[in-house]
């Protein structure tokens, strides 16, 4: 219900026309496609600088297979620069400003290349996983959809933004472990260990927001959401970040952890809860190192362009920098919740494998009987 109140919203918002204090009216983005273009010199001001002229055919909108003259400057900085060739796919913004439709080019279309990554991910699962990758790719679907749908507009209406991620984070694993693993002691315990984790996280992210006093504005997304929206919490913001991001390898380990318990008591239902952690452990310190290994490297890989940066800056400088602790805070916060996660589902998976388990065969006894 709540969900489909606030995508009523949204869509109420979309659907409201747009208009400045010239009365343009901000039309949906159109496709085209280059035909031809040229360069041109321009020298304003003493300033040198080259335009594209271009040639683009829309292939969309009401005005489609029309062809539109448009400019395209090239500043000579490879972040604004938009670089087209002839057949090149853009999308145009569109605005109606009373005597007509005005086009400009937005950026290169794009999308393609991720349809076809998609379509390769998709096939590959279901190939490999069969009904496990199947189910894996309706999980993820849920939890794009969770996120996209509710999330953003809880976090928008001003809900606590840790709060919605706990919610989201428990309907999302919800989904995802009994999906793939069924409704079963074994995906329960699995749950309960990656939520035990999840909440440990967030209350070690917000002891690091207050203590190393983050502002929450890590990178320039953050920046453009406060001019947009400045009412919003960004240190929550950022520790549901910090929780969203940990999710999916806390999940993993967990649902590994709860398994490998799960096959031995199948295996050997002799086994006492405390062989049963102890074999929990024994596995869970097989992943831990390879796992937190992975998180670490995702965050570093995706800090790259900084950690250059840092041959220029001053060391102390650079590792005081807002950014720079956010980025490391994450990664270790991740990392201690993968950690913390063995433990936590290796228990409750013992107990809780042994105990249903237990049960089953009491009730089985006594229907036979």
């Amino acid at each position: 219900m709540i969900k489909r109140f606030f995508l009523c919203l949204l869509l109420l918002f979309f659907s409201i026309p747009v208009f400045s204090m010239d009365e343009t009216k901000i039309l949906p983005s159109q496709t085209g496609i280059v035909q031809s273009l040229k360069y041109v010199d321009l020298d304003e001001n003493g300033i040198s600088q080259v335009k594209q002229v271009v040639d683009v055919k829309l292939l969309s909108g009401e005005f489609k297979d029309q062809v539109v003259q448009l400019d395209n400057m090239l500043t000579g900085n490879p972040y604004y620069d938009i670089k087209l060739s002839k057949n090149s796919k853009v999308i145009l913004h569109a605005e109606d400003n009373g005597n007509g439709v005005e086009y400009s080019i937005e950026d290169i279309k794009r999308s393609g290349t991720l349809n076809w990554l998609c379509l390769i991910f998709c096939g590959l699962l279901i190939y490999v996983g069969r009904k496990k990758g199947l189910a894996s790719l309706i999980s993820i679907g849920f939890t794009v959809l969770l996120i996209t749908h509710v999330l953003s507009p809880l976090i928008l209406h001003g809900i606590e933004p840790v709060l919605a991620s706990i919610l989201i984070c428990v309907l999302s694993t919800s989904i995802t472990m009994y999906l793939v693993g069924g409704f079963n002691a074994k995906s329960t315990s699995a749950l309960l260990g990656t939520m035990l984790s999840l909440i440990f996280a967030g209350i070690l992210s917000f002891i690091t927001m207050k203590t190393a006093n983050l502002t929450g504005f890590s990178d320039e997304n953050t920046v453009f959401l406060y001019t947009a929206h400045p009412e919003l919490n960004f240190i929550g913001i950022t520790i549901a970040t910090m929780i969203l991001a940990t999710l999916g390898a806390v999940m993993d380990v967990a649902m590994s952890i709860a398994s490998t318990i799960n096959e031995i008591y199948s295996i050997d239902s002799k086994k006492t809860i405390k062989e049963l952690f102890n074999s929990g452990m024994n596995v869970g310190k097989d992943i831990i190192g390879t796992m937190a290994n992975t998180l670490i490297l995702v965050y570093i890989g995706g800090a790259l362009p900084l950690l250059l940066l840092a041959e220029n800056i001053d060391l102390q400088k650079f590792i005081n920098l807002n950014q720079v602790v956010t980025e490391i805070a994450s990664a270790l916060i991740g990392s201690i919740a993968l950690v913390i996660c063995v433990p936590f589902t290796a228990i409750v998976a013992a107990e809780m494998i042994t105990h249903f388990s237990k049960k089953d065969d009491i009730s089985i006894n006594l229907d036979c009987k």
